[in-house]
């Protein structure tokens, strides 16, 4: 799999089309999924560097349980990729 930025957006998109909201902040923390208010919410450090976004996108969505009867054609072939590789 090749890390570009259009592949971030891939998953970023994917995400949000799951009821996720994907979020960019600064600071010393680790990236992680939580619920926040009954929303569902991805938070990542603004200052990673696109590959460890990536990577931490990733970890997330092969720990989340994803329905794919609603997805799209574009994004089932993210999630095939992305479990594919794991």
């Amino acid at each position: 799999m090749i890390y570009t930025k259009s592949f971030l957006k891939k998953i970023e998109n994917l995400l949000k089309d799951t009821g996720f909201k994907v979020r960019y902040e600064k600071g010393t923390f680790q990236t992680g999924q939580c619920l926040l208010k009954k929303q569902k919410v991805v938070v990542l450090n603004k200052f990673f560097t696109m590959e460890s976004k990536i990577e931490s996108l990733i970890k997330l969505i092969t720990e989340i349980d994803i329905k794919t009867e609603n997805l799209s054609k574009d994004h089932l072939i993210v999630l095939s990729k992305i479990r594919s590789s794991k």
